[in-house]
C-alpha cells in the first residue's frame, strides 16, 4: 500500500510541476512603460513583460526579436529602426526607437522565457506626438 500511495504522490508532483513548466506563451503579455511619446530619432521606450495569471513581471526573458511599424492605411507598414538595450533585471526592456514621425506605432516583439517551449510574442502600441498635438489633460 504504501507504495502505490509514493506513486500517486509522485505522480500528482509531476503533474503540478509539468503544468506550472509548461504555461501557454499566451499567458504572457507585452505593456509599455509610457504609451504617449514625443517625437525623437532616439526615443526611449520600455515595455514590461507580465506573466498575466500571476501579474508578475518576467524578469529573464531573452529579446529574441523586436521591429517598429506604423501602419499606413492602403499600403504596407513603414518600417522604423529600433535597437533593445540591456535590460534591467527587474523586468524592464528598454529600447531606442527612432520615432520621428508622430502618429500611431506598433513595436512587435518575440521573446524566449526560461522554462517555456514556445516563443511569447506581442504587439505593443505606441502614440507618438508632441504635447500640443496630444491634446492638454490637465484641466486647462
Amino acid at each position: 500500500m504504501r507504495k502505490v500511495g509514493g506513486i500517486v504522490f509522485l505522480s500528482v508532483l509531476l503533474a503540478g510541476v509539468s503544468a506550472s513548466a509548461w504555461a501557454d506563451p499566451k499567458d504572457y503579455v507585452f505593456v509599455p512603460v509610457a504609451d504617449h511619446l514625443q517625437p525623437s530619432s532616439a526615443a526611449p521606450v520600455a515595455v514590461r513583460l507580465i506573466h498575466a495569471p500571476t501579474k508578475k513581471p518576467v524578469v529573464d526573458a531573452i529579446i529574441i526579436q523586436s521591429r517598429l511599424e506604423m501602419p499606413m492605411p492602403g499600403m504596407a507598414p513603414m518600417v522604423g529602426k529600433v535597437s533593445a538595450q540591456a535590460p534591467d533585471g527587474k523586468g524592464l526592456y528598454p529600447f531606442v526607437a527612432d520615432l520621428s514621425m508622430q502618429g500611431q506605432w506598433t513595436l512587435n516583439l518575440s521573446a524566449k522565457v526560461q522554462g517555456e517551449p514556445g516563443t511569447v510574442t506581442g504587439a505593443v502600441p505606441l502614440v507618438v506626438a508632441t504635447d500640443s498635438s496630444a491634446g492638454s489633460h490637465n484641466g486647462h
